[in-house]
């Protein structure tokens, strides 16, 4: 069986490589999904609350695919002691279709989701493995602190990205300059995700294939096995399911900040990307703080806070009309979303058998993955139909989408509260044992 070592094993340069990975791809994050290419998207590419809409549904259908394969993938990747080869295929996929994203332009709707959904597959398939790297290079008592560390690197990689991005657009204005902000964003997260390749070893060994097996067919039979055992892991199970639900308004909020910020307030192109610069400002301070918190008094009590938190940001921002406290609002969210995403992957680590953390990692993925892809789908589906009822009771275009927006709000309120109640039901255990076979 493959059994990752703990941090005893891992050396600063180790860590640090593992951080600029997330230096990275905190860089496509902070670019395509919060303020740039969603925003591009839904306001040049299509246009009007349909450009809502079909936002939502090409974030679903790429969570939608990362949900079905990430769990074979991660139990294959196990087996075989190939996290390290999966993520760099990933890796590949994404900041390559991230800069394809350079030939989208106006009316260009099929291509544009299409180079989307192909970057994103890679981007959130890519994250399964490098989360599943965590309990290599870090012990049970360090997990927090070691992924806070990675968030807070993760997100001032954001911010330079960002701030490199305004300068170019506003030195050169135009779409053009988006899109090629596109092709640079590929290559800093190209750049960024180097030293993990060179310099972090995986600890995981390979496991000789029997005779007639594929590693197809071996990451379906330990799926199967997990299955069957699944009440040695209760804990996993119920936060799984807590995950779900509260995540479902985590991404929700973050795949529609730019297009909120730009309908609701009227922002453009540059006070949206200060915008996200000020979310990711806060988000290093958030990953720092609820990772000492979680190292401290531990996860359970760090995600309730960050959890309260984004309650509170939303209600806030349902209610709110001024784009000066919407800046306030989003330092807020960013603060909290990034504790809640932050200790989100270190419970995981904790509640993992030895020997299969990219498999439960897999498994994390699905949920995640598949709260993505109902959330995201939901808001920009609701948010839509309020529109269009709205304007057949006689509201203008521009008002309707405004009011169907702020009314979709409701529905990340109820996800991020209805998690945070399945949450109290977890039980934070000590690491579970290593998985018999």
């Amino acid at each position: 069986m493959a059994v990752a070592l703990g941090s005893s094993k891992a050396t600063r340069r180790e860590r640090w490589a593992w951080y600029m990975y997330d230096f990275g791809n905190s860089a496509y994050a902070a670019v395509v999904l919060l303020a740039v290419y969603s925003a591009y998207f839904k306001g040049s590419v299509v246009g009007g609350a349909r450009g809502s809409a079909l936002w939502g549904v090409a974030v679903g259908i790429a969570m939608l695919v990362v949900a079905l394969t990430s769990p074979i993938l991660g139990a294959a990747a196990d087996f075989s002691g190939s996290k390290k080869r999966f993520l760099l295929f990933y890796t590949a996929m994404s900041c390559l279709f991230t800069a394809l994203l350079f030939f989208v332009q106006e009316g260009d709707i099929v291509l544009g989701m299409v180079l989307f959904i192909l970057a994103e597959v890679g981007y959130r398939s890519a994250q399964v493995f490098y989360n599943s790297l965590l309990p290599e290079i870090a012990d049970q008592d360090d997990l927090g602190r070691v992924s806070g560390n990675g968030w807070a690197v993760g997100s001032a990689g954001g911010i330079i990205c960002l701030a490199l991005v305004l300068a170019l657009i506003m030195l050169f204005e135009g779409p053009l300059t988006v899109r090629l902000s596109l092709v640079f964003t590929a290559v800093y997260f190209a750049a960024s995700s180097i030293p993990l390749f060179l310099w972090l070893r995986e600890r995981g060994d390979a496991q000789r294939l029997p005779k007639g097996e594929s590693y197809i067919s071996i990451a379906f039979k330990r799926i199967g096995e997990t299955f069957r055992a699944v009440h040695n892991f209760r804990e996993f199970v119920k936060f799984s399911i807590a995950f779900l639900i509260y995540n479902d308004g985590i991404l929700m909020t973050m795949n529609f900040a730019s297009i909120l910020g730009a309908v609701l307030y009227g922002m453009e192109q540059q006070q949206l990307i200060i915008f996200m610069i000020l979310v990711q400002v806060t988000s290093v301070a958030g990953a720092y703080v609820f990772g000492q918190v979680t190292h401290r008094t531990g996860g359970k009590r760090a995600l309730v806070v960050s959890l309260l938190l984004m309650v509170a940001a939303i209600v806030w921002m349902y209610f709110n009309d001024s784009l000066t406290i919407f800046y306030v609002i989003g330092g807020l969210a960013g603060f909290a979303l990034t504790g809640v995403q932050s200790v989100s992957r270190s419970m995981v680590g904790l509640l993992s058998p030895e020997g299969k953390s990219a498999e439960f990692y897999g498994f994390f993925a699905v949920t995640g993955r598949t709260s993505s892809f109902i959330g995201p789908t939901i808001y920009g589906w609701l948010a839509a139909a309020a529109a269009g009822w709205y304007e057949a009771a006689g509201y203008s275009a521009v008002t309707a989408e405004q009011m169907g927006l702020r009314l979709a709000l409701l529905s990340i309120i109820v996800f991020l509260i209805a998690g945070l109640a399945t949450l109290f039901t977890v039980k934070e255990t000590k690491k579970a044992k290593p998985f018999a076979r």
